[in-house]
């Protein structure tokens, strides 16, 4: 039987240990020993980017998006897939032993994705980008912890309160979509998400194409 090796370990802005394992080929991103993420379940994230890009394939001017999470880069190569050559992806990751993870080729991880000319990457908070970018993306997808509140960082809930919402429904564009993440059901946040100005739809979608957990996506459109 193979082993589960841990190839690297960083802490979270909370004091939490967050962990990068290998088994046999899959890696897994855990904190305090929960599993967030992994390479071999994936498809929700990919549908998440697919649902929120729709709108925006083959727009002009070149579409803008924001992308609050890294991940394993499943979502951001999602994104790229649906999006043309002249579009921008912003990527912003708090953790950046993930960025370096992703970047690491022996991985193969996100370091393709990352290396694309349309993508920006940020080390630090979503929350301060998209406070700053008023009316500047077409797209907005939170994927930056286990749903609407803060596991991996307890910062990360500010995004998902009404003032959270609030700003990020000011820097969206006009027919601008904000896709949400979430692990579970979360009705209390699908109607914050109406009551900031939202036209929200929830899609369920499974970790793997043929099977796994159910994940929730919240889709909020302006218009």
């Amino acid at each position: 039987m193979k082993k589960t090796i841990l190839r690297d370990q960083a802490t979270t802005p909370d004091g939490s240990p967050m962990t990068l394992h290998e088994h046999d080929g899959v890696f897994m991103i855990r904190v305090n020993g929960v599993e967030l993420m992994s390479t071999r379940q994936h498809h929700s994230e990919e549908r998440l980017a697919e649902l929120a890009c729709s709108h925006i394939r083959s727009q002009a001017p070149p579409a803008r998006v924001l992308i609050g999470g890294l991940g394993l880069g499943f979502t951001l190569r999602a994104a790229l897939a649906q999006l043309g050559p002249t579009a921008t992806v912003v990527v912003v990751e708090l953790m950046p032993a993930v960025i370096q993870w992703n970047q690491t080729p022996e991985y193969g991880l996100g370091a393709d994705a990352l290396a694309d000319p349309r993508v920006e990457v940020i080390a630090g908070d979503v929350a301060d980008v998209v406070k700053a970018g008023r009316g500047r993306f077409d797209a907005i997808i939170l994927d930056v912890d286990n749903g609407a509140s803060g596991l991996t960082a307890a910062a990360n809930s500010r995004l998902y309160s009404s003032a959270g919402l609030a700003m990020a429904r000011a820097a969206l564009k006009p027919a601008g979509c904000l896709a949400v993440w979430s692990a579970d059901d979360d009705p209390a946040f699908v109607q914050r998400m109406g009551q900031s100005g939202f036209s929200v739809t929830v899609e369920r979608a499974r970790t793997h194409p043929t099977g796994g957990s159910w994940n929730s996506l919240f889709i909020g459109r302006i218009g």
